[in-house]
């Protein structure tokens, strides 16, 4: 039973995400904001975990405040829904190329936050989604969701295939980290003998 969900409301924003880490990558998204929205249910289709937002945001301002709610919220869902984390694989890296884009995504299920980023954006916008919010969703899920993660785009030139490759790279890495390693499902993966700082 390893499912989360967070519902957060603030004067900006009301949100509610819920997820099983063991699904099959079921998602029904929505948070008002198209870009996102598609790159919330890749992350589910290829992460194969079960993935429901629900979003309402200030998107008269921007789309600012939603996208980082939104990340807020999935991030302490899955930090949920791993518990003590007994059994987990913890670590995982995968390149992920999209077209010309390709990015390299290092994860580790730490209880540690800290987020490396790199990615350069063309341009400001990839439809009415401002490119710079990209990382401010990466943020507010990696401080959240207790993980350490470097997301590099190691070069590419459309900036909806560079934001699709960090997503989808996300995705395959906590595919591989939450999953239950069955050689050491009773152990928690630290020499300390948990996780979390």
């Amino acid at each position: 039973m390893r499912k989360g969900a967070i519902k957060r409301t603030t004067k900006e924003t009301d949100v509610e995400v819920a997820i099983d880490l063991d699904g099959t990558g079921a998602s029904s998204i929505s948070t008002g904001i198209g870009f996102l929205d598609h790159m919330l249910d890749l992350l589910a289709r290829h992460s194969r975990i079960d993935l429901t937002v629900k979003a309402k945001g200030d998107l008269h301002i921007d789309h600012h405040h939603t996208t980082e709610d939104v990340g807020i919220a999935l991030g302490q869902a899955i930090k949920q829904a791993l518990g003590d984390m007994k059994g987990i694989t913890r670590y995982a890296d995968v390149h992920v190329p999209m077209d010309e884009a390709l990015t390299r995504v290092a994860l580790d299920i730490s209880g540690r936050p800290f987020l490396v980023f790199e990615a350069q954006f063309v341009r400001d916008k990839v439809g009415s989604f401002d490119t710079e919010l990209v990382r401010e969703w990466f943020q507010a899920f990696t401080v959240n969701g207790g993980l350490t993660l470097h997301v590099t785009t190691l070069y590419g030139s459309n900036d909806h295939h560079i934001a699709e490759s960090c997503f989808k790279g996300l995705a395959r890495a906590l595919r591989t980290a939450v999953a239950i390693d069955l050689a050491a499902e009773n152990e928690i993966p630290s020499t300390k003998g948990s996780l979390g700082g």
